[in-house]
């Protein structure tokens, strides 16, 4: 049965027939990316605590990633994809490969010329983004971001290649690129680390980035991509101009969101030594959640979204949207439950061992259980996002994202004198809630029907079945600490796992007994995979997945 499984899912599955299909794809690679992930921050936390050593890791990601965001992210999420997508929909596949080969010469140049720029003014820019680090720290990590400077470079090439799968629906392996990104990054602190010290993480992080383009690159070969420097002729191709437009307001967007991640490392360099790692700490716990069910979903659906919109076809627009949002919710929002009830036991499961002391604990389950009442505005971002960009709207979200980003500041001012580290999270999260709703009321005024009264019996029956879940699982808590210590990490284990367990069958049944849609839909996905052929919808050469 375990073959079978695994034969329907990945195998005969690269061109899914459904939004879910594709979705459970993603989610099963996620899942492993983000186990691997826990294990990382497991391993960072027990290795040197939150304090000094953490807070320049994570800090040093900041000018690296925007780069990779602004450059690449935007390209990719808003306008290449689309543009891509369209040219292979209308058999202009000559037309689609001198676009990927342009696309890539321009976002490698630019990565290269910004990078060059930012290492050597990174002292200067460090100091703004981390005022509050000693001369010690500051030195450091200058060190820690020239070095990442390497990874921007890997992940905009590999992005390219993500853009090439995801539009031909190969998700599968568009999947593998971040567990072996994570691979690398758990391979710096258990071998890097023991040679080179701290510095040892930032080369982690170079060969995690270099890893998930080499994963990559052979599935985009085998589909048609052949880079070659005369691509370079065609930067200034129609299409190319295309992208470059439409990718200037979500640019646009990103850099409001990477003013977000600034002001919280200003705002925590300024606080107690290891307040920047444990709130980043938290926000890897509830980005599990986020990245398996949110991102999973909202890529899948992406290029259905942009083939209807390509063609004007608002009805199954407006359906698959409705669709995929409401199976979103259906898991999110008892996820989100669940989360804030074991918020405790979560990061002493995952975190709590060798230097991660009680007070770190402590502090980022506060931070986990505020974050994870925002969860599902979170979850909901990227796909309300995409359903703009599909129609080529990408100045909408931006201009969202500012009024956020307008909320999210004048909380962090208002509450981190009080709330301190939690103040950032309270902020973080009120932000994420106002951009969810703008950007719903929003669409929903584009369109004259969303399946809004669905929607709406939809979330009723997943909140009340939400509600018997989380009455048993806070009933099951109590009753298992009379029979368990939970002084001891199998003890915190077992009460989390059986709760849990319980939990979700209860939300299960109540999902049954009130005939939920999504509840239903989920079944049968699960049942067709595990007993049915899947039928083959387009021809594929399944040798190298399989190899894989």
């Amino acid at each position: 049965m375990i073959h079978r499984i695994i034969k329907n899912t990945f195998l005969n599955s690269h061109v899914p027939s459904s939004v879910l299909s594709a979705a459970c794809l993603i989610t099963i690679a996620g899942l492993l990316s983000r186990l691997l992930g826990l294990f990382r921050d497991r391993l960072l936390a027990s290795t040197f605590g939150a304090g000094d050593t953490l807070d320049i890791y994570y800090a040093a990601f900041r000018i690296p990633d925007l780069i990779y965001n602004l450059l690449i992210l935007g390209a990719l999420s808003a306008a290449f994809i689309p543009v891509f997508t369209g040219l292979i929909s209308n058999e202009k596949e000559k037309e689609a490969w001198q676009l990927a080969g342009g696309i890539m010469n321009l976002a490698v140049g630019l990565i290269i010329i910004f990078s060059a720029l930012f290492c050597i003014f990174s002292p200067f820019l460090m100091k703004a983004i981390t005022p509050g680090f000693s001369p010690e720290k500051m030195e450091q990590v200058v060190m820690f971001t020239r070095i990442m400077f390497l990874s921007p470079l890997f992940l905009g090439i590999s992005g390219i290649f993500g853009g090439v799968l995801t539009s031909f629906k190969r998700f599968f392996i568009y999947s593998l690129a971040p567990i072996f990104y994570n691979l690398g990054i758990i391979f710096g602190i258990l071998v890097f680390v023991r040679f080179w010290g701290p510095i040892g993480l930032a080369w982690g992080v170079v060969l995690g980035a270099f890893l998930h383009m080499l994963t990559q690159y052979p599935s985009s070969r085998q589909l048609g991509f052949k880079y070659s420097p005369l691509f370079i002729m065609h930067i200034f191709d129609h299409e190319v101009r295309k992208v470059f437009r439409l990718m200037i307001p979500r640019t646009l967007g990103i850099a409001v969101n990477q003013i977000n991640l600034f002001v919280i490392t200003i705002f925590a360099s300024l606080l107690a030594p290891g307040s920047l790692a444990i709130f980043n700490f938290a926000q890897n716990l509830q980005a599990v959640p986020l990245g398996i069910i949110g991102v999973s979903f909202a890529i899948a659906v992406f290029p259905t979204l942009s083939a209807f919109s390509s063609k004007n076809d608002n009805e199954n627009f407006a359906k698959t949207f409705s669709e995929t949002f409401r199976q979103i919710l259906f898991f999110i929002i008892p996820l989100s439950v669940f989360i804030f009830l074991f918020r405790a036991q979560i990061v002493r499961v995952v975190l709590g061992a060798g230097e991660f002391d009680w007070e770190d604990t402590r502090l980022t389950f506060q931070c986990l259980g505020i974050f994870s009442l925002s969860l599902f505005a979170q979850s909901a971002v990227p796909l309300l996002a995409r359903a703009f960009y599909a129609a080529h709207d990408t100045k909408t979200p931006f201009y969202i994202a500012l009024v956020s980003e307008a909320v999210n500041i004048s909380a962090v001012v208002l509450l981190i004198g009080k709330y301190n580290i939690l103040g950032l999270a309270i902020a973080f999260s009120l932000a994420s809630i106002v951009q969810m709703f703008l950007l719903l009321s929003v669409l929903r005024f584009r369109y004259d029907n969303l399946d809004d009264r669905e929607i709406v019996i939809s979330v009723g029956k997943i909140v009340i079945a939400t509600l018997f879940s989380g009455a048993v699982i806070q009933g099951s808590k109590y009753v298992v600490t009379s029979f368990v210590s939970l002084n001891t990490f199998l003890g915190v284990f077992f009460q989390l796992s059986v709760a849990a367990v319980l939990g979700a069958l209860v939300f299960l049944l109540i999902s049954y007994l009130l005939k939920s849609e999504e509840f239903m839909m989920f079944r049968d996905s699960i049942t067709k995979r595990i007993f049915k052929k899947t039928k083959i919808v387009l021809e594929e050469d399944t040798g190298e997945v399989s190899g894989m």
